[in-house]
């Protein structure tokens, strides 16, 4: 007998309903473990500071670095890419290099109420008078050569956005201290200062008796 006489014979080739099941159901596992996993991946591409940013700083997407990290439900606290206007934003809170920018520490140029002042101390600061620290200014009117009226503070917990120190070893004096304040206060701060108020910068958690 011929292979296709016998082939005839056994009839036509039937594939059996329990592979054509077990196919389908690991197609199915297949399919519903990766969109099990797709559910659960909730990684979001965030925009990231290569360096600390202070007050006053523009920045524009471009000097900003894009991470994927999982966010969950915080992922809307932080700016991702897209999110940066052409114009760049204004940096209103210090962000330290390395972290995600969050959006409440950034705004446009228009929004952005804050001004920087620049106050020359007369005496070394405390060492944790650094940009990024909050401070609150203390003047102090002078009614009589060397006598002053009691301190005051003029502007509270102001962020202090650079320290340069002084130039040359023999300089004498304290560092240059740029402040970030409310545009608010700025007439009455330069008001003091060419008056020539006595002016102090005092960290503000020691002044809430932190």
């Amino acid at each position: 007998m011929t292979f296709r006489g016998a082939r005839r014979e056994r009839g036509p080739l039937r594939l059996d309903p329990r592979l054509i099941i077990g196919l389908v159901l690991v197609a199915g596992s297949t399919v519903g473990v990766w969109a099990l996993v797709e559910a659960l991946d909730d990684t979001r591409e965030v925009l990231v500071a290569p360096e600390t940013l202070t007050p006053g700083t523009r920045v524009d997407e471009g000097a900003l670095r894009v991470e994927s990290v999982r966010l969950g439900g915080l992922a809307a606290e932080y700016l991702a890419p897209g999110d940066v206007p052409d114009g760049g934003y204004v940096v209103t809170r210090t962000v330290h290099a390395g972290e995600l920018v969050p959006a409440a520490s950034v705004a446009d140029r228009e929004s952005a109420e804050l001004a920087v002042v620049v106050v020359a101390s007369a005496r070394p600061l405390p060492g944790d008078v650094e940009p990024g620290a909050l401070v609150d200014v203390w003047t102090a009117a002078e009614v009589e050569r060397g006598v002053h009226e009691p301190p005051t503070v003029l502007v509270p917990s102001a962020e202090v956005a650079a320290v340069t120190a002084p130039d040359g070893m023999m300089a004498s004096g304290g560092p240059t201290v740029e402040l970030l304040i409310p545009r608010e206060r700025t007439a009455a701060f330069l008001e003091a200062l060419a008056a020539g108020h006595a002016i102090d910068l005092v960290p503000a958690r020691a002044a809430g008796g932190e």
